[in-house]
C-alpha cells in the first residue's frame, strides 16, 4: 500500500446519536429517520432553513454528523479536483472545505461525475471515497488524517462509466467496495492508517451497490454485498467468504430491516436470511426501481419507478401495492434518488427538480406537499435535526426551519 500521505489521528467530534444521518440512505442504509416534526414543502420564503451554492458539481449524497452535513464535489476541466466539504446544519455556513488532486481515471458517463460514492462518518471522522479511486479521511475538524491512492496500489482499477458504490463503516473499518473493470476488491481500511486490514478479490465487473452490515451478536457481523450475479456475506472481521445467493442488481442498494432483506432482482425480492442463504418471502416483477432503491418503513415498502414517474406501496407481508400516485411536477418524472422516511412521511425526488412528501401508510395515497428546486435532483437527501438536507447539482439546501 502506497498512501499519499498520513498524518496522526486527531480524536474529535461527537459520538453518534439518533439523529445523524452518517452514510448513504443513513444508519446501515435503512433510509429511516427517528426525526419528528419534518416538513413537508418549502418555498424561498417559508420551509427554507437555507440555501448554498456549491463549488462544483457532484452526484454524491450528503451524510449529516452532529451539526455538520458534508458532501463531495469535483471539479477541473478532466475533473480531477476532488473536494470534501463540511457546513452547519443551522445556517449553511461553510465550515471547511479539503481538496486533493486525483490520481486515478477520470472518464464517466455525462450523467455523473467522480464525486459520486457517498462519505460515510462516525465520532473518529469523515471518510470520502471518490470514483477515481483516491480516499480522504478528515476529522470533523477539518484536519488531514490521511490520504490514500487505491490506484496507485491497484493500477489496473478502471471503470470507463463511472463508479458510485459508497464506503460504509463497522467499528474500526472503513469497508470499501470496488467492483470495476480492472483488479476488483472488497476491503477493509484501518480508519487510523488507511492501511488495509483485509482485501478480499472479487470478480471484475461494474457494479454500483453500496454494502450494508448485518450484525450477529456484539462481536461478530457479515458484510452484505451485492452484485447483477449474487450477494455474498462476507466475514467483517477477515473478509472471509461465508455464503452466497444467487440473485443480485448492480445498481440499487438493498436494505437490511426487521430481520428482513429487501434486494431489485428483475423487480422486488423480499428475502429472510438464515444462517448460511437467504429464502424468499415473496417476488415481483413488477417493481423496477433502476437506479432508486427501494425503501422498507413501518410495514410498507416503497418504490420509486423511473420508466412511469409513480411511486408505489406496498404491502411487506404479501408484496402487493396497496396504492400508487404520479410525482407530480413538469414532463416526465424519473428517479434517480432513493426514498427516504421520517415522522410518518415519504420523500420522493425527481430528478426534474421536485421534491414530494407522501404520507407514509394508509389505503390510499396523500399526498402531503411538494416543492420546485428548479435544479437536477439526482443525490438521495439526508434528515437530521428535524430538517430533510437535499443536495442539487448545483447547490446544498435544508429543507426545515430556521434554528
Amino acid at each position: 500500500m502506497r498512501p499519499i500521505f498520513a498524518l496522526v489521528l486527531i480524536a474529535s467530534a461527537s459520538p453518534l446519536v439518533a439523529a445523524d444521518w452518517p452514510q448513504f440512505k443513513g444508519a446501515n442504509g435503512s433510509g429511516v429517520s427517528s426525526e419528528k416534526d419534518l416538513p413537508v414543502k418549502f418555498t424561498d420564503k417559508d420551509g427554507l432553513r437555507w440555501k448554498v451554492p456549491l463549488p462544483a458539481r457532484g452526484v454524491s449524497s450528503p451524510v449529516v454528523f452532529g451539526d455538520k452535513v458534508y458532501v463531495t464535489c469535483s471539479a477541473g476541466t478532466r475533473d480531477d479536483r476532488l473536494q470534501l466539504l463540511a457546513f452547519d446544519t443551522a445556517t449553511g455556513k461553510k465550515l471547511w472545505q479539503r481538496n486533493i488532486a486525483a490520481t486515478g481515471g477520470t472518464t464517466a458517463h455525462p450523467k455523473t461525475c467522480m464525486a459520486a460514492p457517498t462519505p460515510v462518518a462516525d465520532d473518529t471522522g469523515i471518510y470520502a471515497l471518490f470514483a477515481t479511486g483516491d480516499v480522504l479521511a478528515c476529522g470533523h475538524d477539518g484536519a488531514v488524517l490521511w490520504v490514500r491512492s487505491l490506484t496507485g496500489d491497484y493500477p489496473t482499477i478502471s471503470n470507463q462509466v463511472g463508479m458510485a458504490s459508497s464506503p460504509v463503516l463497522y467499528k474500526d473499518k472503513l469497508i470499501v467496495p470496488m467492483d470495476n473493470a480492472g483488479e476488483s476488491f472488497l476491503a477493509a481500511i484501518d480508519t487510523q492508517t488507511g492501511k488495509n486490514l483485509w482485501k478480499t478479490e472479487r470478480s471484475r465487473d461494474i457494479n454500483w451497490v453500496t454494502p450494508v452490515i448485518r450484525e450477529l451478536n456484539s462481536t461478530d457481523a457479515e458484510v452484505f454485498y451485492q452484485s447483477q450475479k449474487e450477494l455474498v456475506a462476507y466475514d467483517a472481521a477477515d473478509g472471509k467468504k461465508k455464503w452466497s445467493h444467487k440473485a443480485g442488481s448492480s445498481s440499487p442498494t438493498p436494505t437490511l430491516v426487521e430481520g428482513l432483506f429487501l434486494t431489485s432482482s428483475d423487480g422486488l425480492s423480499l428475502m429472510k436470511p438464515t444462517e448460511n442463504k437467504l429464502e424468499d418471502v415473496w417476488k415481483s416483477a413488477k417493481y423496477r426501481t433502476g437506479y432508486s432503491s427501494p425503501l422498507f418503513y413501518d410495514g410498507k415498502i416503497y418504490a420509486a419507478i423511473p420508466s412511469t414517474g409513480i411511486v408505489y406501496c406496498i404491502d411487506a407481508k404479501t408484496g402487493k401495492a396497496v396504492w400508487d400516485e404520479k410525482v407530480p411536477g413538469k414532463g416526465k418524472q424519473t428517479f434517480s434518488a432513493s426514498p427516504v422516511a421520517g415522522d410518518g412521511k415519504i420523500y420522493v425526488l425527481s430528478e426534474s427538480g421536485t421534491v414530494a412528501v407522501f404520507k407514509a401508510g394508509g389505503a390510499e395515497a396523500e399526498l402531503l406537499g411538494s416543492s420546485e428546486v428548479g435544479e437536477e435532483l439526482l443525490a438521495t437527501p439526508a434528515i437530521s435535526g428535524g430538517a430533510v438536507f437535499i443536495r442539487s447539482d448545483k447547490s446544498l439546501i435544508c429543507m426545515g426551519a430556521k434554528k
